[in-house]
């Protein structure tokens, strides 16, 4: 272990595979106690093992919940607050895209609620824990995918049956940018930082949990043409950690730089008004 990060905590969704796994293995190398929050218990202790004994950093514990329920989401958070009193990193990363139309256990639809909700209910619940520790910083994945679908605030949480797949994968996308705008003026005096990033294109798994052609097509190709789970963590890790990160707040960065928003074509306050929805129904 390289030891900079000693002290520090870091909290990371998303961390069985993919870059969150390739960024938890670099916080763990340099010291940071981790704790991974993943869906699958058995993959999630596996991960554990494996994080342990690559990094020698035994400092690696996980909570099993399912961060497209709310009520897993209010547990974790709370099984986190019991044990930690301060919050140096939260990574907000599980996510994933649904071909089929499909409502969560509570009754929203499922790219939103895991993509979205699985964001602002993890740090809502810890919000006071980040704006106490000293220099805390957000870091959630979004996507060049924010450029789809056309974001009607409306209709976001549940949509119509029949329509998901890309659409709501890229409004949900678009909703990370939002949250995290929204979330940095929240932080604002406190000295904690929100920014969010695009990965690339990642050899992750990313689209297999669908069937069908959408399976085969990520799995022919992602091997081919995607980058590293190390390559498309460098900007998570980089956001994380890096003393020029810090200066950053509210943004979207591709590669270690902001990059423009192609933003939908209505008007008015997006980031307030979909905080203020999502409170709601994060009761």
């Amino acid at each position: 272990m390289s030891g900079d990060l000693q002290g520090k905590v870091f909290l990371v969704t998303g961390a069985t595979e993919g870059i969150g796994k390739a960024a938890a293995r670099e916080f763990a190398k340099r010291g940071a106690e981790l704790v991974l929050i993943a869906r699958n218990k058995e993959k999630g202790k596996r991960v554990v093992a494996e994080l342990r004994e690559a990094t020698g950093n035994d400092d690696i514990s996980l909570i099993v919940a399912d961060m497209s329920s709310i009520a897993d989401i209010k547990r974790a958070a709370a099984e986190f607050r019991g044990s930690h009193t301060r919050l140096d990193v939260l990574v907000n990363n599980a996510g994933a895209l649904f071909k089929e139309y499909q409502l969560s256990e509570d009754g929203l639809e499922m790219t939103f609620a895991l993509n979205h909700m699985g964001y602002f209910g993890l740090t809502f619940s810890l919000l006071d824990l980040l704006k106490s520790t000293k220099g805390s910083r957000v870091v959630s994945t979004s996507s060049l995918g924010h450029k789809i679908g056309k974001f009607e605030l409306g209709r976001i949480a549940k949509r119509e049956p029949g329509q998901a797949g890309w659409p709501a994968y890229g409004e949900s996308k678009y909703a990370n940018i939002l949250f995290t705008r929204e979330l940095a003026r929240r932080l604002e005096g406190s000295g904690a930082t929100a920014n969010c990033f695009h990965p690339g294109f990642v050899n992750s798994g990313f689209g297999l949990n669908n069937g069908g052609f959408l399976k085969l097509a990520f799995s022919v190709v992602s091997p081919i043409f995607a980058r590293t789970p190390e390559k498309g963590a460098d900007t998570l890790i980089w956001l994380a950690t890096s003393p020029e990160a810090a200066s950053h707040t509210g943004e979207y960065f591709f590669k270690r730089k902001i990059e423009k928003v192609v933003e939908p074509k209505q008007n008015g306050e997006r980031a307030g008004d979909l905080w203020e929805l999502s409170e709601r129904l994060y009761g």
